[in-house]
């Protein structure tokens, strides 16, 4: 409700309709009417494309967060099934920046094989 709240304000502050801005994303006025209640959520590749024509960083739909709200969207972010948080996890950003700079396309597919195998074996 908070991200369709912040695109209805800028969106009436550039004096733009539903019209034109749905127009602008390939969606009818009344779809965008639902984003903008809350009634639909907001998909990321949407979310990036009304950043660009409302002229704002992604980042400003998220400004002004109620604390409440604050709170439970970082309790919300895990990996996967392993329940940690990737946001606290230094050592999974280490990980994945390593694995992007090996080259070797077929040698990266290897050693994911080889985790996804590891993994297995944990559990």
């Amino acid at each position: 409700m908070h991200v369709g709240k912040r695109l209805r304000e800028r969106r009436i502050e550039m004096g733009l309709s539903q019209s034109a801005v749905g127009r602008e994303l390939g969606i009818t006025f009344q779809q965008l009417q639902k984003n903008e209640w809350g009634i639909n959520r907001i998909g990321a590749s949407r979310l990036y494309l009304l950043s660009k024509i409302l002229s704002v960083p992604v980042a400003y739909f998220f400004e002004e967060l109620p604390d409440n709200v604050r709170e439970r969207m970082t309790d919300t972010v895990t990996l996967d099934e392993s329940g940690m948080s990737a946001r606290r996890d230094r050592e999974i950003l280490k990980l994945v920046r390593t694995y992007y700079r090996i080259r070797d396309a077929k040698l990266r597919s290897s050693l994911l094989e080889l985790c996804k195998s590891l993994g297995r074996e944990v559990n």
